[in-house]
Order: C-alpha cells, then structure tokens, then sequence
C-alpha cells in the first residue's frame, strides 16, 4: 500500500483506539473491538501496532501532544506570569466542561496497566514530571520559589481526579482559586525577603 494510505488508516485506528481506551478504559476494548471499529484486518492492525502495548503507547503520545499544546495555548493568554500560571486552570475549567470528559487518560492508563506494562508507567510520570517543570518555567518567569510547581501541579492532577469523579467542571474553579492563593503567598514571601 502506498504510504499515504498507511498513515491515513494508522491514523483512523489511533482514533479509534483514542476514543474507546478513553470512554471505556483500555482493558475492556479489546484488538478486535479496535479492528472492527476502525474497519480494518486485525492482521492489518497487528503490522501497523505490533502489540496492544505498542498502540496504547502512541495514543498516550498523542493525548501528550495535545495536552502540551492546551497548556501552551492557555499560557499564551496571559499578560502577566502570575495570569499565565492561572490560565492553565481556565483551560481545565474548559476541559472538564467537555461532554466527553472522562478524567485524565495518563491517570487512567496508569491506574489500569501501571503495574503491568512498565514503559506505559514510565511514559506516564514522564508525561507528569514534563506538565511539572513547565509549571516550574512559569513560576521562574513570575519569580516565585521552585517549590511552588510542585504545590500547583499537585492541584492540577487532583482537579482532573476530582472532576472526573464528580462529573462537574467546580473542582478547575477551586483549583485556580488555591492556586491564585499559593502563587500570592509565595510571592508575596519572595519580595518581602
């Protein structure tokens, strides 16, 4: 097959992969669930993905490239760096407000295979620690201390858990509203020594 027609049906399965593993969770959607979804062969799909693993693994690499480019899209935003550091709480207000959202697939990937499939866990802290040190970029340019993109990323992860849970976008409104406070008080405590 040429290899745009290669790239067109890898695409459509990743899709497909993207949208069941994150409605359903990855082990109850089988290959041949994704192969008669995406309308392919499944040996097709086994010489496109060679492993369950493999797939799963470009989806999170996917969800990895979005998820960069909707903290980077809401830091642009912001006029001032403390802004910058609260826009990303506006975008999880957004993302949770989505009618598919279904929590963060990294946390739900992790909590499903992170035992079992070491790469995938390791894909997942990576994923984490990179959202933390961009944190830790904002909170340099605001001048704040680094402990701080720790304290807020930890808000972040918990707000994804909780709305998920919850099924409302109010834990992104109390989120910002914490993080608003930490990011005061730990500059606040920068200037005054």
């Amino acid at each position: 097959m040429p290899v745009q027609v290669d790239e067109e049906i890898r695409e459509r399965v990743l899709d497909v992969a993207d949208r069941l593993y994150y409605s359903r969770g990855v082990q109850s959607v089988g290959m041949d669930a994704l192969r008669a979804e995406a309308g392919i062969s499944l040996k097709r799909l086994y010489q496109l993905f060679p492993s369950k693993e493999s797939l799963v693994e470009e989806v999170l690499q996917r969800r990895r490239r979005l998820w960069n480019g909707l903290v980077e899209t809401a830091v642009a935003t912001g006029p001032t760096p403390r802004a910058r550091l609260l826009a990303v709480y506006d975008m999880l207000a957004r993302w949770f407000d989505e009618e598919d959202f279904r929590g963060c697939v990294f946390i739900n990937t992790f909590g499903e295979l992170g035992a079992v499939a070491p790469q995938l866990a390791d894909l997942v802290r990576e994923h984490k620690a990179q959202f933390q040190a961009r944190l830790g970029e904002l909170v340099a340019e605001a001048g704040g201390p680094a402990s701080l993109a720790s304290q807020l990323a930890i808000l972040a992860e918990g707000a994804q858990t909780t709305a998920a849970i919850a099924g409302t976008s109010d834990a992104a409104v109390h989120a910002r509203a914490a993080a608003a406070t930490l990011v005061d008080s730990a500059l606040a405590a920068t200037t005054a020594s």
